[in-house]
């Protein structure tokens, strides 16, 4: 049996998404359906991550390790390369024009053509010490004939186009790049992790009515806007999971696990919502007495925070000019959003209509319930750019290796030619001292003719 699956694992991928509250490894591939089939997971706790970035390089590297070989252990295969996420409170975007004039008009806009225009924006002149992860077109205009999606194929001289720019710390970048390699493993690519995520939960119906997806992570919530499918905006919201898990510590008087605990497993968005009223008790430290603490208060300390998120989330909604295009609403994803009842609350205080993006769409049959869960959307979605990355590479290796095909016929023509050469130069061995000998003998017998002249 194992050997019949061998091949099968042959075009693996692997994401690795490190987070604030988890680093994930996740290896898969895609079935003859085209679905994603899930091999191995490894989750662990991260503790050398703080709000999506980078803080302990020894934890974080650990981290990554454990992580990895739970999945390599699952899979039966040994990772070399992976796909991995970057998040973090540095990330920013703006918006950019870019213009190319072309040669003529008499041949069509190309791939080439638009990878120019690309190319052109990584010229842009950025704040110090931080680089472009990201060039995402939005709309093309071809001698001012604007609102084209896709020109390729059209004729035109003056070629424009709107560009979406990510950007990030290059120390972020580095220290994660950094991590994976102390590992032993190569980074592939680098995405984005609220692009990443928007790629595992929302559908293609959703991206072109127009929609906010919200990851509520455990240090940032990510947010990505798309209208007429295409990213029109992202954003990081400095607040996630930790921050509730931290104002319940401080609210209840109780330990930081004790905090979690009592956010995983009684926590509620919605404090109308909670009709009984139970008491929820603790244990005191070092033989103390209890602490009772009410289900009622402990959503109204939620709540609170969960009304400043998203608070922020429509702050970035109204600065991106979306405000009244989203007809897909508001789609919450991450850790943060299996919180009870925090559809409703989103609902509530944004007025937009919402619902909790599992990954499941792309998954193939009999995946398990562990990664039908919000906490795997950003590593689904790596995955999947993984396996889309990969693929792109296929698609063009061809080209490249065709190029020694047709320079070793050549070389071969060329040998066909060198005995002639070969001729020319041969008098530098045994032929070349007959020759010399020969003329020698000729010099000295036509002498004596010259003498008697």
């Amino acid at each position: 049996m194992n050997e019949q699956k061998m091949p099968t694992t042959t075009d693996l991928v692997v994401a690795l998404d490190i987070g604030t509250t988890k680093v994930c490894a996740i290896a898969g591939r895609k079935n003859e359906h085209g679905k994603l089939e899930i091999l191995g997971v490894g989750k662990v706790d991260s503790v050398g991550v703080m709000r999506g970035v980078v803080t302990n390089i020894e934890k974080t590297v650990n981290a990554i390790y454990e992580a990895i070989s739970a999945a390599e252990r699952m899979a039966k295969e040994k990772f070399t390369h992976v796909h991995v996420g970057i998040a973090g409170q540095h990330i920013k975007s703006l918006q950019h024009r870019g213009i190319l004039t072309r040669d003529n008009d008499h041949t069509e806009i190309s791939q080439k053509d638009i990878q120019r225009l690309m190319n052109d924006m990584h010229k842009l002149v950025l704040p110090p010490g931080d680089k472009i992860l990201h060039v995402i077109p939005q709309e093309y205009t071809v001698d001012n004939e604007q609102g084209i999606t896709d020109p390729i194929g059209m004729s035109g001289v003056r070629l424009e186009a709107n560009f979406h720019i990510i950007t990030g710390q290059i120390s972020a970048s580095n220290n994660i790049h950094r991590c994976v390699e102390r590992t032993g493993l190569k980074v592939e690519s680098m995405t984005l992790e609220p692009i990443a995520s928007a790629v595992a939960v929302l559908s293609e119906e959703e991206k072109e009515a127009g929609i906010a997806l919200v990851d509520i992570g455990g240090g940032t919530t990510d947010i990505t806007i798309f209208q007429d499918g295409i990213i029109r905006h992202t954003a990081v919201i400095p607040f996630g999971g930790n921050v509730i898990t931290s104002d319940i510590k401080e609210g209840c008087t109780v330990m930081q696990h004790q905090a979690e605990a009592l956010k995983v497993k009684f926590g509620a968005a919605l404090a109308e919502e909670v009709y009984d009223n139970r008491i929820i008790t603790i244990p005191g430290i070092k033989g103390r007495d209890y602490k009772e603490i009410s289900e009622k208060n402990l959503a109204r300390i939620i709540q609170a925070r969960m009304e400043e998120i998203f608070d922020y989330v429509v702050w970035e909604i109204r600065r991106s000019g979306y405000e009244r295009k989203l007809i897909g609403g508001i789609v919450l994803t991450g850790g943060g959003s299996l919180l009870r009842d925090i559809e409703k609350l989103c609902e509530f205080h944004t007025g937009m209509s919402t619902r909790i993006g599992v990954p499941i769409e792309h998954l193939g049959h009999g995946y398990t319930e562990q990664v039908a869960s919000p906490i795997f959307s950003t590593a689904i979605g790596l995955l999947l750019n993984g396996i889309a990355f990969e693929e792109e590479n296929v698609r063009l290796r061809p080209v490249v290796e065709e190029k020694p095909a047709v320079v070793e016929p050549i070389v071969e023509t060329v040998k066909l030619d060198n005995p002639v050469v070969e001729e020319k130069s041969q008098p530098q061995g045994g032929r070349w001292l007959e020759s010399i000998f020969k003329k020698t003998k000729e010099w000295f017998e036509a002498e004596p003719d010259v003498d008697l002249k």
